[in-house]
């Protein structure tokens, strides 16, 4: 007996020993980081210690409405309102008919891609940069970096409308407003997974009556009939330009998708997925879009008070307040959260509610700083310019799947030491971005093939999509063509 025990230990001693030689004495003792602590059914307020590990099969759970009010909640905010008030502006003056059109095609083309990675969540249970090291390999620290600096602005960028609300609604100074909203969001991105859903599924409903009464409001005081001030050419550029902005606002989110739904089933409909994701998405954007390009004409200003001035203030201009203090929390819980596997992604080794936290603390400073002057518009300016890279990723990343025929192997995706070098990915995307920059209108830049092709339409998105694909493509067919020349 006694020898049968030493032999067991014996051979645990060699066990640890070759795994200390295959990933290093650090990963080999250390807790893992990754993995930890999770919830394994709605209503269950866990410490969502897991990181982007995959979700194990045993601890699945979660209904499919939860995919449609996950992706409504967060859209409802400011931002989506004064993008569609833009349809009426004199560089772009398509006027209310059109520019409902193109707020519509603009809004469901973007939401395209995000409900088909969507999709991806369940059969992986991975979330969107945690899976993209399949395809990009280490490259992915480039994504994975962009992607929770993002974060972090839009946070900042999104707390000055909900602090500038609740200063509105319970006068209290600026810092203490942004304390508040940032407090918020900082415990749902600690919480994670399931207590964001939650809130997403109750503050739908909440919003979602807000902004029925907010709807009746502006459809009383709005203008319905504003005529298009572009001509010809002009209009069509305008009309490309309108689409494009509106489609801005939802695609960023295909950087987010699989994180919302890691944890549903294997076997849950990918065709319900697809179809609630879509219409969560493009509801809420079209939405606020809507009674933006309705009240263009009568829009004091992108700022909280203007819209409280625009309702007539009273028990109406508190409601919409009440509204952008729950839009922001929701979307920049939604931003700490994929914040932190994001990062996790791209190598850091950190827990994820302590990334969720130290984005928190930083947005603060941030955003206190972006307040101390017109800093915002051109800070917004930056990171609208800087989302250029979202749909050549994603288009990769469709490749990569397609030709998968979605059977990823996700068993290492953890290892780092394990990870292919994936420079095609990361050339594949450099490349859709470089392409799409002559085909871009901003504030920053506007390019050749924007100001001499398109009347100052903007079709970078569609352009990066599909030449960082097909970049992809040709990349890796190159590649197997010379690994089967050297054999």
């Amino acid at each position: 007996m006694e020898e049968s025990n030493i032999q067991k230990a014996e051979e645990k001693v060699e066990q640890v020993l070759e795994e200390i030689l295959e990933v290093g004495i650090l990963e080999a003792f250390e807790e893992p980081v990754y993995e930890g602590a999770m919830p394994s059914h709605e209503g269950e307020m866990t410490l969502e210690m897991h990181g982007m590990a995959p979700i194990p099969l045993e601890t699945r759970y979660g209904r499919l409405h939860r995919t449609f009010t996950v992706w409504f909640t967060p859209n409802l905010v400011p931002a989506g309102f004064f993008i569609g008030t833009l349809a009426t502006a004199s560089y772009i003056g398509v006027g209310f008919s059109l520019g409902l059109i193109a707020i519509v095609v603009g809004t469901v083309v973007g939401a395209l891609p995000v409900s088909i990675l969507g999709t991806w969540g369940p059969k992986t249970g991975l979330g969107q940069l945690p899976l993209a090291r399949l395809t990009f390999g280490r490259t992915v620290a480039l994504p994975g970096i962009l992607q929770w600096l993002s974060t972090i602005a839009w946070d900042a960028i999104n707390a000055i409308f909900g602090a500038q609300a609740i200063h509105i609604l319970i006068h209290v100074p600026f810092w203490i407003g942004l304390l508040i909203v940032l407090v918020m969001q900082g415990v749902l991105g600690l919480f994670g997974y399931e207590v964001m859903h939650l809130f997403q599924k109750w503050m739908s409903i909440v919003l979602g009556v807000m902004f029925i009464f907010i709807t009746v409001k502006i459809a009383n005081i709005g203008n319905f009939h504003v005529p298009a001030s572009a001509h010809g050419g002009s209009l069509v550029g305008g009309f490309i330009l309108m689409t494009t902005i509106a489609a801005s606002f939802v695609i960023s989110w295909g950087a987010y998708a699989s994180d919302y739904s890691r944890y549903m089933k294997p076997d849950t409909s990918r065709q319900s997925i697809f179809w609630l994701t879509m219409a969560g998405i493009s509801l809420s954007a079209i939405w606020i879009e809507f009674l933006g390009l309705a009240a263009a004409s009568i829009a004091v200003n992108g700022t909280a008070g203007g819209i409280q001035h625009l309702l007539g203030g009273g028990a109406l201009g508190a409601m919409a307040m009440v509204a952008i203090w729950i839009g922001t929390v929701s979307v920049n819980a939604m931003n700490d959260y994929s914040g932190s596997l994001a990062l996790q992604a791209a190598g850091a080794r950190i827990r994820r509610p302590y990334v969720a936290v130290l984005v928190t603390v930083i947005a603060f400073f941030l955003t206190l700083w972006l307040d101390t002057g017109n800093l915002a518009t051109k800070f917004t300016n930056v990171l609208l310019f800087v989302t250029y890279w979202v749909p050549p990723f994603v288009a990769i990343q469709m490749v990569d799947w397609w030709a998968h025929r979605g059977e990823m192997d996700v068993t290492d995706v953890t290892r780092w030491d394990r990870l292919q070098p994936g420079w095609g990915a990361l050339i594949a995307m450099l490349i859709g971005f470089g392409v799409s920059v002559p085909f871009m209108d901003t504030s920053l830049y506007i390019g050749w093939a924007s100001s001499h092709w398109l009347n100052y339409g903007d079709i970078a998105f569609p352009v990066g999509f599909v030449v960082g694909g097909a970049a992809y493509v040709a990349i890796q067919w190159s590649s197997i063509k010379r690994t089967r020349a050297l054999r």
